[in-house]
């Protein structure tokens, strides 16, 4: 359980599995805050991987919020499923299928956390896009240049404002038999913005 308000649950409090991916900690602390998220809002979690910003943005948004968490790996859903367990938090829904699909049936979104989607994620952006309040906000987690291109130019075509671009490089101690040495991690590109 995490008995704290403030954002940034250590990565190895969560469970985790070798295949399914997780939004580490640092990272996920710059999403969350670039959500702005209050209580009683809904938020997407598309590409929920292990499920570790669904978690964070339940804690935030409480128990009148809810968050719609979507993956096409049934092995992601089971693993968020059992970090809901292990958290305490039970104001998630876990939706499996493919987010093109998916998206399509959910209700409308006060903010909307797209991370990994398979390539699809300008496809899954425009979609979003139509699922989003107005004022509301999108949170994208990047790794690829080709895909930080596409994003831009979609929201740009859709005319989000407030568009901000951060680049977050971490790296982590570990302690060797010599002393501690520090190791990068990869940069991590978020885009947030505010549909009109």
């Amino acid at each position: 359980m995490w008995n704290f308000k403030t954002l940034g649950i250590p990565d190895e409090e969560f469970e985790r599995a070798e295949k399914v991916p997780i939004t580490k900690e640092e990272v996920r602390v710059v999403q969350i805050s670039k959500a702005r998220l209050k209580p009683g809002q809904t938020v997407y979690d598309i590409g929920c991987g292990s499920g570790s910003i669904s978690i964070e943005a339940a804690l935030q948004i409480e128990s009148s919020g809810k968050v719609l968490a979507v993956d096409y790996d049934i092995n992601a859903i089971e693993l968020t499923k059992k970090n809901m367990q292990k958290f305490g938090v039970s104001n998630i829904s876990l939706i499996h299928g493919n987010a093109k699909e998916k998206i399509l049936e959910l209700e409308e979104a006060d903010t909307i956390f797209i991370g990994g989607t398979g390539g699809d994620t300008r496809d899954i952006v425009e979609l979003a896009e139509n699922k989003l309040k107005s004022g509301g906000r999108i949170v994208i987690g990047i790794i690829l240049i080709e895909t930080l291109y596409s994003v831009l130019q979609v929201l740009d075509k859709l005319q989000f404002e407030s568009v901000d671009i951060t680049q977050v490089t971490i790296s982590k101690s570990r302690k060797t038999s010599t002393g501690t040495m520090m190791l990068a991690r990869n940069p991590v590109t978020i885009i947030s913005a505010t549909k009109v």
